[in-house]
């Protein structure tokens, strides 16, 4: 079963060319590739964006499979299961992500991009996310890395390394 996985920063502009670029590809990733299974994860717009188009596509091809990657809770209880399995037909969580603290969001990217034939990103190279504090009495800020910039890096090594991997990077500049 061909895979494709998600990555995209925390905040971008929907345009109807965006939606319609994505649906697009999506069709021909389901149609010319084969591709049956979606990879979502969480934390940005562009999950949520892509989730959306891929449940409109579900009505026209029945048999694609939308899996929900998750950073917590590897024991499900019914309620909060049926309730994600609202929106997807199956979730789990990476092995040993569960141990790892802040980097279990990387951790889990990473997970998806080696389950994955194609990864459809919107990456920006320029974008920078908000400065931050360390904590809330630090006096200065520091520049976070872009977490999108990380797996987007991380799907490069992979395909120079052999991986048969297909990226696509649906952002414009």
């Amino acid at each position: 079963m061909k895979a494709c996985s998600f990555f995209g920063h925390r905040k971008i502009e929907i345009t109807p060319e965006l939606r319609e670029k994505l649906t697009k590809t999506l069709s021909w990733l389901i149609v010319e590739k084969g591709v049956s299974k979606f990879l979502f994860g969480d934390k940005s717009c562009f999950d949520d964006f892509c989730q959306e188009v891929v449940k409109e596509l579900k009505l026209e091809y029945p048999h694609i499979k939308r899996v929900y990657v998750r950073t917590t809770y590897p024991e499900l209880g019914e309620p909060y299961l049926g309730y994600i399995l609202r929106d997807f037909e199956e979730t789990y969580v990476p092995k040993g992500i569960e141990y790892v603290g802040k980097a279990r969001y990387i951790k889990r990217n990473k997970a998806m991009v080696d389950e994955s034939d194609y990864c459809v990103f919107y990456y920006n190279p320029n974008y920078q996310p908000p400065k931050r504090k360390f904590s809330k009495r630090d006096l200065t800020d520091y520049q976070p890395q872009s977490g999108t910039k990380l797996v987007y890096e991380y799907a490069m090594r992979k395909q120079y390394g052999g991986k048969d991997l297909t990226m696509i990077n649906l952002w414009q500049s």
